[in-house]
């Protein structure tokens, strides 16, 4: 019964990845068509918004072989999904603006958050460190997409909460976790968390507070 359950367990895991995965790369697609780029351009930002955060992750808790290597049928999910969006979106005329691209960055976000924050805890790291974990793998692909897009990254710029979010959602991981929740309850509760969190900040206008400096006189 415990082998079915962790295996139960592990397949949704990999589910929310491959979901977190497939979001992010959305997001890259549609930012690099925003940008006019071509085939390649769309391709690599799509990857590098899809395997970034993960691949941090891995390579700070000295996890191998890292995760798109290990399943690399991810990798030729995302080709797909590439070629698919492209082909579509040529087909159907649709023009990617800053904020449809929102949506699957939201979904992203509150996936890989769950996601990283549970991986790290199976690794047994400390509390703090499993939610920075979650958090590095929610925001760095996108981070990364932005800055191969010759954009400030969204995250740093936008005033809009989305670290927080995600950051928010690993905590709920991680309590959950403590409580002795099922695990699979623990990682649909976090990603919901970050990713309602973060549709509600954009929708309602939510804010950080900015850095404001005098200008010199």
């Amino acid at each position: 019964m415990d082998r079915l359950i962790t295996q139960t367990f592990s397949n949704v895991q990999t589910g929310i990845e491959v979901a977190a995965t497939l979001a992010f790369a959305l997001s890259g697609v549609m930012e690099a068509a925003r940008k006019k780029l071509d085939a390649v351009g769309v391709t690599v930002v799509a990857s590098v918004a899809a395997f970034g955060g993960g691949t941090l992750r891995d390579v700070l808790l000295d996890r191998r072989p890292l995760f798109w290597i290990e399943h690399s049928w991810y990798v030729w999910l995302v080709l797909g999904l590439c070629i698919a969006a492209m082909w579509l979106m040529r087909a159907k005329h649709f023009r990617p603006t800053l904020q449809s691209i929102q949506w699957p960055d939201a979904l992203g976000l509150g996936l890989f958050a769950a996601s990283g924050t549970q991986i790290a805890l199976g690794l047994n790291m400390p509390a703090l460190i499993a939610v920075l974990m979650g958090v590095i793998t929610a925001t760095f692909g996108g981070v990364l997409r932005d800055i191969v897009c010759n954009e400030v990254p969204t995250a740093f710029s936008d005033h809009h909460p989305y670290a927080v979010c995600a950051f928010a959602g690993c905590w709920l991981v991680v309590g959950l976790q403590a409580l002795a929740a099922d695990s699979t309850l623990s990682l649909a509760c976090g990603a919901g968390l970050a990713t309602l969190t973060r549709l509600a900040a954009l929708h309602w206008g939510w804010q950080l507070p900015e850095w404001k400096v005098d200008d010199e006189a």
